[in-house]
């Protein structure tokens, strides 16, 4: 767990280094040799592996360069995972989260969320996917321009403007308050391919493909692509649904961003991390990762392998 570089990221920085001409090769080895300390490396390797050039590389290096691990950790993954995350500590019984597990992760900037504003589920999914696999994107977001900044508040406001941003890109619904404007009011399943395909894809390669997984064995189905998928350092965005007090269709948009043994790890853009089993994917108990009105995953996005 809180592995820098994925398998992919190894994959795709060494077919970059077979790209670059002798000056661009020299000046990576560089960089490499200059950094202070193995995190600060492999950072390096995985911007270069995320699509940047190498004077892209060397802008963020200069960005990064001689920070400490801890103000790395801080600055660059939006998501870590605690060592005692996967402990069963049972679902909550009441209160706004009534059948969630108990054991989340906040996953915070200075305690600030990496959490959704208003009805943005799809988009903040998004924001967050491409962080995990883009340092430059993730600096940009929680150090600004500089990459120097340590302002939760700024961040706050950095993070939504890129999910209203993101809202408009995959032409999300909009809910009118007449004379107020208007307000993000969800996304279909075709917009959230759109924008994993403009946001993530480039940064991971492989298209997003969208996969209904309305019953138990289209889960069981699915479940070997998630595991390839989330094994090789991509995340695979989902959607879950159910019905609420009132039985209306309520869903919502979150992402398996880990897997151990038969364990899945979920982002949910509520601003946390937990654990489901893979028996909680299939056989409809994704409310663990939520609360009870969201028990079924009705679809994944799927890159190409």
């Amino acid at each position: 767990m809180n592995e820098l570089l994925t398998a992919n990221d190894l994959e795709r920085s060494g077919r970059a280094m077979e790209r670059l001409d002798a000056r661009e090769e020299a000046e990576f080895e560089r960089m490499l040799a200059e950094a202070q300390t193995p995190q600060e490396r492999a950072y390096l390797v995985k911007a270069l592996a995320a699509g940047y050039d190498v004077k892209e590389v060397g802008e963020f290096r200069d960005k990064i360069h001689g920070k400490d691990p801890d103000w790395l950790q801080r600055h660059l993954p939006p998501v870590t995972t605690a060592g005692d995350s996967m402990n069963d500590e049972g679902v909550n019984t009441s209160g706004p989260y009534e059948g969630g597990n108990k054991n989340t992760d906040q996953q915070t900037f200075k305690g600030e969320r990496w959490s959704q504003e208003g009805n943005t589920c799809v988009p903040s999914t998004v924001v967050t996917g491409r962080a995990m696999v883009d340092p430059v994107y993730a600096l940009e977001l929680t150090g600004g321009p500089s990459g120097q900044e340590d302002d939760p508040g700024a961040f706050r406001e950095r993070l939504r403007d890129e999910q209203l941003r993101m809202h408009d890109e995959g032409d999300g619904n909009d809910a009118y308050d007449f004379p107020f404007g208007s307000t993000p009011d969800g996304m279909d399943n075709d917009g959230k391919t759109e924008i994993s395909n403009k946001e993530i894809s480039p940064h991971t390669g492989g298209e997003y493909e969208f996969q209904e997984t309305r019953s138990a064995d289209d889960r069981r189905d699915a479940l070997p692509d998630i595991q390839r998928a989330v094994a090789e350092g991509r995340p695979v965005p989902i959607g879950v649904e159910g019905e609420d007090e009132n039985g209306d269709r309520v869903g919502h948009s979150m992402m398996i961003v880990g897997q151990e043994g038969d364990m899945l790890q979920v982002y949910n853009p509520w601003g946390t991390t937990t654990w489901v089993s893979e028996d909680d994917f299939v056989n409809g108990n994704m409310d663990k990762a939520s609360d009870k009105d969201l028990p079924d995953a009705y679809g994944v996005h799927l890159p190409a392998q």
